[in-house]
């Protein structure tokens, strides 16, 4: 592996024709170190768990360096906030809304009742899980737009308990478009929680949080680390879902202005956000670069992406197939296909969370107002888990009905394959209802 000539660039971390057996160390995503990150989110949950909600004011001075009265947001809060949000606002939130709704509503399904043998019925239905928890990010960046990404599905799939923690501002208060966004979606418990002690009070309950059965939401490392822990007290998560990452891979065809401005969007959520870039072209290559030092210049967050930029690494291979080969390596929240005909490689691509075809469909349109959920596996974990759905927010429960006759059918069966594990009770269980119907009960 060698770096590229990167003469009156400032972009870093610019590689030409890696060997294969290099990818890991240049992909390695930014980290803190694992045993450190667990014993303080560790102490965070004891905390929470010995002193509720004290320990969240507490940790609300500490961390977010507020103090805050009342945990639950007021009534009064909640109308101030309408005010404060503008038509303009207003309007995209309830466009965005309706195709998040549209798309994740098209995933119900259908009970469909299966014969697997004469007088054997099998089907499946959805539950929705009854107490869920959403975790708003709100510090360098208020996130109303997971609001939507989270409670849409959750209202579709009919969750009973919807609780929402976001962090307080300097000023004790919520941002307005979330408090907005909350209530559009029918949210009534809205709490001014963040970063992991937020984590742990759905997860362990204090006297203003209840308790939820599943936590849902983004987050730093810390958060992410905290929903880990939660899965040890019985509460399951989404996914795993830390600091934002995106990979754009990039031909001849790719326009360098609107890659730049694509690695950009994930570089200011962040400062341990990561994008990578790869092309088969060295002047789209050298071109994107320039516009990124161009681009992120004029970005208000910019010390946020310089320093996320970073992390990043920018790579020249020779072809499609080796960039997606890298991609899947790499397995990245966002894949953005800036190739001609992208649509004929999509079936080359095992791992990714979310992906964009195409020099018009911008990262962006996923985060906000397609209609396909925001919230993706990042830190490699689109190699086994899916993005949010409306399946994250219910459970599926199979149920079965044997007829006389199916059980004849299928007794035989099950009493060789009980008798086989040594499992007499199990064989009994049909013994006994083959020979009542032999003796005709």
């Amino acid at each position: 592996m060698r770096q590229l000539d990167a003469r009156q660039l400032d972009v870093k971390n610019i590689f030409k024709y890696p060997e294969q057996n290099t990818w890991e160390t240049l992909l390695k995503r930014p980290t803190l170190e694992k045993k450190d990150l667990r014993n303080t989110v560790q102490e965070i949950f004891l905390k929470v768990k010995e002193d509720g909600d004290a320990a969240l004011k507490e940790f609300a001075i500490k961390f977010d360096q507020v103090s805050i009265d009342k945990l639950l947001v007021s009534t009064e809060e909640k109308e101030f906030a309408v005010a404060q949000v503008s038509p303009e606002l207003k309007a995209a939130i309830a466009q965005a809304k309706e195709n998040i709704f549209k798309f994740h509503a098209a995933q119900k399904e259908q009970s469909n009742e299966i014969e697997t043998t004469e007088g054997v019925i099998c089907w499946r239905e959805s539950r929705a899980i009854e107490k869920v928890g959403l975790y708003i990010p709100g510090g360098t960046a208020p996130l109303f737009s997971t609001v939507l990404m989270l409670a849409v599905p959750a209202q579709i799939a009919g969750c009973k308990e919807v609780l929402l923690c976001t962090p307080p501002q300097k000023d004790g208060s919520i941002n307005p478009a979330i408090l907005y966004t909350a209530q559009l979606c029918g949210i009534t418990k809205i709490f001014k929680v963040g970063g992991a002690q937020a984590i742990a009070a759905l997860t362990i309950g204090t006297e203003s949080i209840q308790k939820v059965d599943k936590i849902f939401g983004p987050g730093n490392q810390y958060v992410t680390q905290a929903k880990q822990l939660a899965m040890e007290y019985n509460v399951a998560i989404d996914l795993p879902a830390g600091p934002s990452e995106v990979l754009v891979i990039a031909d001849e065809k790719a326009n360098p202005e609107f890659c730049a401005a694509d690695l950009l969007s994930q570089a200011e959520h962040g400062t341990d956000s990561q994008v990578i870039f790869i092309s088969t072209d060295e002047v789209v290559f050298k071109e994107t670069l320039k516009e990124i030092n161009k681009q992120v210049a004029e970005l208000p967050r910019n010390e946020i992406a310089k320093l996320a930029l970073e992390n990043s690494r920018f790579i020249l291979v020779k072809t499609i197939d080796e960039a997606l080969q890298i991609s899947n390596f790499y397995a990245p929240e966002h894949l953005i296909l800036a190739i001609e005909n992208p649509r004929s490689y999509i079936s080359k691509i095992t791992n990714a969370g979310s992906i964009f075809l195409g020099n018009f469909t911008p990262e962006s349109a996923g985060d906000y107002a397609s209609g396909t959920n925001h919230t993706l596996p990042t830190n490699g974990f689109a190699k086994n888990y899916s993005g949010v759905s409306l399946d994250s927010f219910v459970k599926k429960i199979t149920i079965q009905e044997i007829s006389k006759t199916g059980l004849k059918n299928i007794g035989k069966t099950i009493e060789i394959m009980a008798a086989a594990e040594g499992l007499d009770a199990h064989k009994n269980a049909v013994s006994l209802r083959l020979k009542s119907l032999e003796n005709g009960i």
